[in-house]
């Protein structure tokens, strides 16, 4: 836990209210018949905390409490039976809780939340049906009574029932709130939210979601049982009705009520969840009823709770007067100059592989996402790979950082000497090997300090100074108590490299680093991957931004259908024919175009641009698509193509710019992937798609009929089969007619070849360039630069969300033109060409 005077002071508080509270009820100042109330909200407040603490700090939410409540209150009337001393039945109850706390915290740990809640139904179910029928120690129906528990410590005796025993409730109440302030600053509330809110990121630092979960839930049923002792005493009897189905919703209404995971939040509902019947008799209404209307009304009107919603007006005010300045001024640090030089690139020494892998393969099912990859890392190199989408690059990063998941791993490989294949994802931090992902998956319900701190398993104050200098040298030290989702792309993206090295990492694996980042920020995380590999750490690194990923590399490794196609320098790997056609493509004949193509143009975009969150997809792009035209989009992955089909379609509205059409067109869209129903039959998807276009009775059997008979003859065959059991050029060709299904002026298709073997693709696109010959204007959207330029009548490449190149095939040097700009974003100018010497040759 963590101590300094802000959270000393809030946890005194605590203690303190119980202090006062225990001298007005010495002084008589409240009734005697409400200490026995004061005393049961006291026991409330421990288990409403606990059910509220789990729920938000580890997303589980539990209707088996009243289970651990109801082992505690039986410990006790055991316990008073036989002699046994306070702090035996304490232990005994508190031992119990987090023993089976801990069991349903690791089973249910693989479940979604609503099937945990369902183990933890079944769980109270039983341990109500085992109190029921274990007669000689429950008592039964009947129930049994609490008698004297007698301290050891010389603490006195407590008489069940008795007065005594409302003056521990209340302590014991203080003591754990005080306790669970502190709680809110370590690394335990940290770690849990980490597992909670991203599982697979937190593997990656060294958390493993089941421990946590297993540790969180074990805590939680402790202080359950130890408040179900509590309850025996002040109420001197035991019996099944407290323990019900229906307490365990309560407690969870009591927690929403107060505030999930808030500390005061769970006073609050205590004290309603005590005083709940009063209030019913008062308005002459059940009490379930009174109670769900509360709820029904707490949920729609505040959501987030009483307290939050009362404590957050102050906490806003505050934050104003001591916050830093906003994320959208750019932070300032020594080592976030853009002016500063780039540190030289330092060759690799001669020394033994760090890392090293040999013939490794992955297979889910049948698909090998894997096969046969060999490398080598030295520890003071860095080591790039290349490859189109679905090549294979980040299975291999899986592999090394152990995120494979279900997939079969076959193969050796050694990390520092050591056997890698073997080590769980979160013993690989442990043995050195940092991870950040493509899409900065950060832990959003925590701070960015928080985020990083996070990687300890306990936060000192050195560790605070550690974090607040490592945030400082990636030039976040300014929004260091922001939440991240606060923060632009740019920013995730460096907090998940600080979070990465925060503990100096001898490997760090950067999953496309560069994607989404503006060219100061892809200068400033050069220059930081340049002076980690400086400091002696390795790296591997994959990214479709060739410039910026080849100006850091020391050797390139070429992937394609999961297979090592080319290996070599910066310089010289793009010239490998094989490498350059994974990129490029190959295609056998070319397929013949129609030669006629209108002027009128039915789709325009004049300074269209788009962006999701600070991450720009688009930027101030001009196209046509003339009737009875094929338009082909080429570019890498990442380079905005799927953000452009879905403003051409018109179903994503573009940030800023315009987007016109030639009357009235209408258009559809085959997206990426091809989002098909995959549970539905070939019929069923086609179905769907003209029920949503307004396509019913007649005109859908019509339709239906016309539509069929455009698929090959295998597939009509099989129109009442599900879509999963088709391959995969079967689903891309139900995925185009699904989208024809509507008649439309303009088809709009992503992706069309991705993960087809080449017969297929041939196939798919003679059934699309059929299309255009019966006046279809048709638009793709391709990775391979040579399949646009062999089947479309106009190419335009984009890179990183821009139009490098635009012309017609046929015309002298766009071929070399359009190359250039999709590795590039165009040709290098002659005057440059000395200063860029190893880039020049790439492009």
């Amino acid at each position: 836990m963590v101590f300094n005077r802000s959270v000393l002071a809030r946890a005194v508080l605590g203690p303190a209210a119980g202090a006062v509270l225990m001298v007005f009820m010495a002084a008589g100042a409240i009734p005697a018949y409400q200490m026995y109330s004061v005393a049961l909200a006291a026991v409330y407040t421990i288990v409403v905390l606990s059910v509220g603490l789990l729920a938000g700090w580890s997303g589980i939410w539990s209707v088996g409490h009243p289970a651990f409540f109801a082992i505690g209150a039986y410990f006790a009337a055991y316990g008073s039976a036989h002699g046994w001393a306070l702090e035996t039945v304490v232990l005994g109850a508190v031992a119990a809780g987090a023993a089976l706390g801990a069991f349903l915290g690791y089973a249910g740990a693989r479940f979604s939340v609503l099937y945990i809640a369902l183990l933890t139904l079944a769980f109270t179910t039983v341990t109500l049906e085992v109190v029921n029928r274990w007669s000689s120690v429950t008592g039964g129906d009947q129930g049994v009574p609490v008698l004297q528990l007698r301290s050891a410590l010389g603490l006195g005796a407590f008489l069940g029932g008795g007065t005594e025993a409302q003056y521990l409730a209340v302590g014991a109440a203080a003591v754990v709130l005080a306790l669970a302030v502190p709680a809110r600053a370590s690394a335990l509330r940290m770690r849990l939210v980490a597992a909670k809110s991203h599982p697979m990121a937190a593997r990656t630092v060294g958390i493993a979601p089941e421990a946590q979960s297993a540790l969180s839930f074990a805590v939680s049923g402790a202080c359950t049982s130890f408040a179900g002792v509590l309850l025996g005493l002040i109420t001197g009897f035991v019996s099944p009705d407290p323990f019900s189905l229906a307490f365990g919703i309560s407690l969870i209404a009591a927690c929403v009520l107060g505030g999930v995971g808030s500390v005061l939040g769970a006073v609050a509902g205590a004290v309603y969840l005590t005083w709940s019947p009063s209030l019913s008799s008062t308005v002459g209404m059940p009490q379930p009823v009174v109670q769900g209307l509360v709820l029904i009304a707490i949920l729609l009107f505040l959501p987030g709770g009483v307290v939050p919603f009362l404590a957050g007006p102050a906490r806003r005010v505050l934050s104003r007067v001591l916050r830093r300045p906003a994320a959208g001024h750019p932070p300032t640090s020594e080592s976030s100059e853009p002016s500063a030089p780039l540190p030289a690139l330092a060759p690799p020494s001669d020394g033994p592989a760090l890392l090293r892998l040999e013939h490794v393969s992955v297979a889910y099912g049948g698909l090998k996402a894997l096969e046969d990859a060999s490398l080598s890392v030295r520890q003071d190199e860095v080591l790039a790979v290349i490859g189109p989408n679905g090549a294979g690059k980040t299975t291999l990063l899986n592999v090394l950082s152990g995120l494979t998941g279900n997939g079969r791993v076959s193969g050796t490989a050694d990390f520092a000497g050591r056997p890698l294949l073997r080590a769980r994802a979160t013993a690989r931090r442990r043995l050195g090997i940092g991870r950040t992902f493509q899409h900065a998956e950060v832990f959003s319900e925590l701070t960015v300090a928080e985020n990083v701190l996070c990687t300890r398993r306990r936060v000192r104050a050195g560790d605070r100074d550690a974090v607040a200098r490592l945030l400082q040298s990636v030039g976040l030290a300014d929004v260091a108590d922001r939440r991240p989702t606060e923060l632009p792309f740019g920013l995730q993206k460096r907090l998940d490299l600080a979070r990465a090295i925060a503990e100096r990492p001898r490997l760090l694996i950067l999953d496309e680093p560069f994607g989404g980042l503006d060219a100061s920020e892809r200068a400033l995380l050069a220059r930081h991957i340049r002076r980690l590999n400086a400091d002696g750490t390795a790296v591997v690194v994959i990214d479709h931004v060739l410039d910026d990923l080849f100006s850091v590399a020391h050797r390139v490794l070429a992937f394609d259908f999961g297979r090592t196609i080319g290996d070599g320098t910066p310089d010289t790997v793009l010239q490998d024919p094989k490498v350059r056609s994974s990129y490029l493509g190959t295609v056998g004949n070319r397929a013949q175009l129609p030669d006629a193509v209108g002027e009128r143009s039915l789709i325009r975009l004049r300074g269209t641009g788009h962006a999701y969150g600070g991450v720009v997809a688009l930027r101030d792009v001009d196209l046509d698509v003339r009737e009875g035209s094929v338009l082909g989009v080429a570019g890498a992955n990442g380079a905005g193509k799927s953000t452009l089909a879905g403003i051409l379609h018109g179903s994503l509205r573009p940030a800023h710019g315009a987007r016109e059409t030639g009357g009235a067109v209408r258009t559809s869209l085959a997206p990426e992937g091809r989002g098909l129903f995959r549970t539905l039959s070939l019929r069923e998807n086609l179905e769907v798609a003209a029920y949503a276009a307004g396509i019913t009775g007649t005109t859908l059997r019509e339709r239906l009929e016309e539509t069929v008979q455009w698929l090959p003859v295998r597939l009509r065959d099989r129109m009442s089969v599900p879509a999963a059991g088709l391959s995969g050029g079967e689903q891309q060709m139900l995925a185009i007619a699904r989208a024809l299904i509507v008649r439309p002026d303009v088809l709009i298709v992503d992706e069309p070849a991705l993960g087809l073997a080449p017969a297929l693709v041939d196939e798919v696109y003679d059934r699309l360039i059929g299309l255009t010959h019966e006046g279809l204007t048709v638009v793709l959207l391709e990775q391979s630069l040579s399949r646009a330029m062999a089947v479309c009548h106009e190419v335009a490449v984009l890179h990183e969300g821009v139009v490098a190149a635009q012309g017609r095939p046929g015309e002298p040097e766009f071929a070399a033109l359009a190359e250039s700009a999709y590795f590039s974003g165009g040709p290098v100018p002659a005057t440059t060409a000395a200063a860029t010497a190893r880039t020049s040759q790439v492009k």
